[in-house]
């Protein structure tokens, strides 16, 4: 038999609905031996931090009613002071996350919940899952900290206050290792505050300054993205299919580009639109349309069934 238990029940479980002391298995809501130990508490046993689940020996008796059993002579004993969990994000599949990984290994991080995914994602799971592991572990009385390379990983402006409230509702400390906020920081803080609300405001000159700027130059007749992948046979495919009213993200899946250096890619959704709305835009208004620049070679376009 596996003597993994032995190692969570060296710990007594953080979660506020079981709270069994070190020496007993967890249980359940309702009074009952738990089947598996929880999350949280075994991932406070270092030889368990990245497994999936442990379950309760039979030994334990789980589903039987729980009891107390005797705790370990060293159960007063805190086995762990501080947790520094870690969190990488990467907007794109593309981005690798290696530097974000080895940054918060360097900064002694115990545990690392690492994903893929946009800022703007309303749900980003391995952040839910890194916070609310955070709450849980500080609510058995050990003090967290969650560390972070860049506090642009976390988010900007009013996202980034937003998760400092949960944070100090929890009392989880943050870190960042580097940028305009690196250094340790109270969520609360009035400091923290003003410089999340700078880092948004900054978010938003740069977008404003990007569309200033591709405003300029259509009105100057050039085209802003997508100028290697559009060209007059992928509008009347567009076009065609948008009269089937199918959506922008279905449009750009039955393009495909066979020439040039994105060959064998869709274009994307943004293109499509971009491409459409200019075509509305010159049939309203053909005298603003004229472009100096000469068109590109025409790039070939397929459809796929």
């Amino acid at each position: 038999m596996s003597d993994d238990f032995r190692r969570v029940e060296s710990h007594a479980c953080p979660m506020s609905t079981c709270a069994a002391p070190a020496g007993s298995p967890c249980r359940t809501g309702k009074g009952k031996v738990a089947i598996q130990y929880h999350t949280a508490r075994f991932r406070l046993a270092p030889q368990l931090a990245k497994v999936l689940s442990v379950p309760t020996p039979a030994v334990r008796k789980p589903g039987s009613v729980w009891t107390e059993l005797p705790r370990p002579a060293d159960a007063g004993a805190d086995p762990v002071e501080h947790v520094r969990l870690g969190y990488a994000r990467a907007s794109t599949a593309r981005q690798p996350l290696d530097a974000q990984l080895d940054s918060l290994a360097e900064a002694g991080v115990t545990r690392i919940f690492s994903e893929k995914i946009s800022t703007r994602a309303t749900q980003r799971p391995e952040l839910e899952a890194v916070v609310r592991l955070a709450g849980e572990v500080r609510s058995s009385g050990v003090r967290v900290t969650l560390v972070v390379h860049e506090h642009k990983r976390l988010g900007r402006g009013i996202e980034l206050a937003m998760l400092a409230e949960e944070l100090k509702a929890s009392d989880v400390g943050l870190e960042f290792l580097t940028g305009e906020l690196k250094g340790s920081h109270d969520p609360s803080g009035i400091v923290f505050t003003v410089l999340a609300a700078m880092s948004g405001m900054e978010r938003e000159y740069i977008r404003d300054r990007t569309l200033e700027g591709h405003e300029s130059a259509r009105k100057r007749g050039k085209t802003i993205g997508g100028a290697g992948v559009t060209d007059d046979h992928m509008l009347s495919m567009a076009l065609h299919l948008r009269d089937q009213e199918m959506s922008l993200r279905d449009i750009a899946k039955r393009l495909v580009i066979t020439t040039g250096k994105k060959k064998g890619q869709h274009p994307s959704p943004a293109t499509v639109m971009r491409m459409l709305r200019e075509h509305d835009e010159q049939t309203t208004a053909p005298s603003a349309s004229q472009a100096t620049d000469s068109p590109p070679p025409p790039a070939r376009v397929k459809i796929i069934p």
